[in-house]
């Protein structure tokens, strides 16, 4: 029953998918690309969200796009992308 229980919370919990690339309808978007790469084939982000460490310094950027009923955020760090994920 315990497992039962801990796999329905984890489909409840499968809104959010992460990976390595992304399909954007100029391009593909991966993990370590460059920011300028990444606006060429997705163009500029819905949104930018600055990200703090926990003494308040940068520590990169989410870029928010907005694509068929879906979220994209790219977390940036260094100008490049270190992660790739999607919420439904």
């Amino acid at each position: 029953m315990r497992y039962a229980f801990a796999f329905a919370l984890l489909l409840a919990a499968g809104t959010a998918l992460a990976g390595d690339t992304i399909r954007f309808s100029k391009g593909v978007v991966s993990v370590g690309d460059a920011t300028g790469a990444v606006i060429q084939r997705a163009g500029q982000p819905n949104r930018i969200v600055q990200l703090e460490n926990g003494f308040g310094a940068a520590a990169g950027e989410r870029w928010e796009y907005y694509v068929d009923g879906k979220t994209v955020i790219l977390t940036i760090r260094g100008g490049k992308v270190v992660s790739i994920e999607e919420v439904r």
